[in-house]
């Protein structure tokens, strides 16, 4: 069993205190006008990953995608220097950035483009009409790894996206890419809902077709704060996001801490990962933003109210380490 970060494989217990939903480069397509939402300073994200880590954090898992510019490059250097286990994904985005990718592809292009990344090497940043997507896609992304001279990194996980009204025509076909993907790599599945819109249905469609519950999470549940909802969701076995943590103009942090204490009454402290999903500027003290939570908000001050609401040191424990160990493990295949 191995979790595979940028840097290499990893065992499950080296992964320490981890973030499950998180952005460190991304450079979003150049019809997105808002610079808060471009994340481009190596430096910056050196510096909020040190700040994690000396709050106690363990590794982050990065779920920028190609079609939002991600770069392997970049989220190795930044590793590295931040000390910080980085854990990347292969996949897209929802619809509105990824079908003009997907859409130009067939479905056994993109799953071999997909497999490729898990293991042979996740293509470094390029805009999104140089990501040449290939049944030969091993070939790619060696081709990419040698373009840049560095060690490969690998993806660890796949992500798979829809939208607020559910996946339109291509987001469904990266659902079943997803699927396929996993089988031939074993790796787990991450999802981006849109508010939490069509949440159940991707972990029933991701369920049927044999991806183990265990092995996905589906993200942003938060945006839906209603225990029923999240109840439902819990009882198909897969791991609820809550990632919008330090985030109180769409829910408090306190209203987030009594849903985890009522999933765990309920038995599913197991499936429950914490995030931020910080993906602007004014979210970083590292971009200058002094009063904003950043990635040390989890360690510092959301596990302190966890214990305050109740939860015993084992509890926050298997929150932020062990339920990620759990969701990110793997045996390659």
């Amino acid at each position: 069993m191995i979790i595979r970060t940028v840097l290499g494989d990893i065992a499950p217990e080296e992964l320490g205190l981890t973030l499950g939903h998180e952005h460190l480069i991304a450079r979003p397509p150049a019809d997105v006008l808002d610079a808060d939402l471009r994340l481009d300073d190596e430096d910056a994200a050196v510096r909020e990953l040190a700040s994690f880590r000396e709050a106690g954090g363990g590794a982050v898992v990065e779920m920028t995608t190609v079609d939002y510019g991600r770069d392997t490059a970049a989220l190795q250097r930044v590793s590295r220097a931040g000390g910080v286990h980085v854990v990347a994904a292969t996949g897209f985005n929802k619809g509105r950035f990824a079908d003009p990718i997907v859409e130009r592809h067939s479905d056994e292009e993109i799953v071999a483009w997909m497999i490729a990344e898990v293991t042979v090497a996740a293509v470094p940043y390029l805009e999104p009409e140089r990501v040449a997507l290939s049944a030969s896609g091993a070939r790619v992304a060696r081709d990419a790894v040698a373009e840049t001279g560095l060690p490969a990194a690998r993806a660890g996980l796949i992500k798979a996206s829809t939208g607020r009204d559910g996946p339109g025509p291509q987001e469904r076909r990266v659902l079943d890419a997803a699927v396929a993907a996993h089988h031939a790599t074993g790796a787990p599945i991450g999802t981006h809902t849109e508010r939490a819109t069509w949440a159940l249905e991707q972990a029933m469609h991701l369920v049927d077709g044999g991806v183990p519950p265990h092995q996905v999470l589906i993200g942003h549940c938060d945006f839906r704060p209603e225990l029923a909802f999240l109840l439902e969701l819990a009882a198909t076995g897969v791991n609820i996001g809550l990632d919008q943590f330090a985030k109180s103009k769409y829910l408090s942090d306190e209203a987030r801490v009594r849903l985890v204490v009522d999933l765990a009454s309920g038995g599913h402290l197991g499936q429950v990962l914490l995030s931020g999903d910080l993906a602007r500027k004014s979210y970083w003290p590292a971009y200058g933003f002094p009063d904003a939570g950043g990635f040390a908000h989890i360690p510092t001050t959301v596990a302190g109210m966890l214990r305050q609401a109740g939860l015993q040191d084992a509890d926050v424990d298997l929150l932020l380490r062990g339920n990620a160990r759990r969701w990110l493990g793997f045996e390659p295949r």
